[in-house]
């Protein structure tokens, strides 16, 4: 699994925003398109494409989208 993939999944998850727009150091909640659904769509995508579960808890306490590869790269 690798940083950069995870991005581009991680973007593929908002439609508004431009997928340029996010990068490791983006602090995700700060976007205008965040939402509790994204939220439930990143906890589907680290489920679906990594076979790892994440809760609300961990997606809460995420700052950035590196912080939230570095959770599911650490259980998988």
């Amino acid at each position: 699994m690798e940083l950069l993939e995870f991005i581009e999944k991680f973007a593929e998850q908002f439609e508004d925003t431009d997928s340029t727009e996010i990068k490791s150091t983006t602090e995700f909640k700060k976007l205008d398109e965040w939402s509790s659904l994204t939220a439930l769509s990143i906890i589907a995508l680290a489920d679906e494409e990594y076979g790892v579960a994440i809760k609300g808890d961990d997606v809460k306490n995420s700052r950035t989208v590196e912080d939230l590869f570095n959770i599911i790269k650490k259980r998988k």
